[in-house]
């Protein structure tokens, strides 16, 4: 018998995925919710912000840190935020 043959907890190099492209085609990959944030506000302003995403902390007495409290409890609010935030990227990058 061959040692290398009973060894599984050496796993071999060719049946592992590489890790990074399946990051790379993700525009949200290392950016955080604060930049995301502070760039929609820049791009649509606190009212168009509001009205795009109906949640207070956009449109009573808006600012990034209470906004980014609220989003980080509340996943529903997030996802339409980081949704909101492709949308404004492919919409950039169609108008070139």
């Amino acid at each position: 018998m061959s040692d290398t043959q009973d060894q599984p907890d050496q796993p071999d190099q060719t049946d592992q995925p590489p890790q990074k492209p399946q990051q790379a085609r993700n525009p949200l990959h290392g950016l955080t919710l604060e930049a995301i944030l502070i760039a929609l506000q820049a791009h649509y302003g606190w009212d168009e912000l509001g009205r795009l995403v109906p949640i207070r902390c956009f449109t009573l007495e808006p600012s990034v840190s209470s906004s980014l409290k609220f989003l980080r409890k509340t996943p529903w609010a997030r996802e339409k935020v980081e949704g909101l935030y492709l949308f404004m990227l492919r919409e950039q990058k169609r108008r070139g």
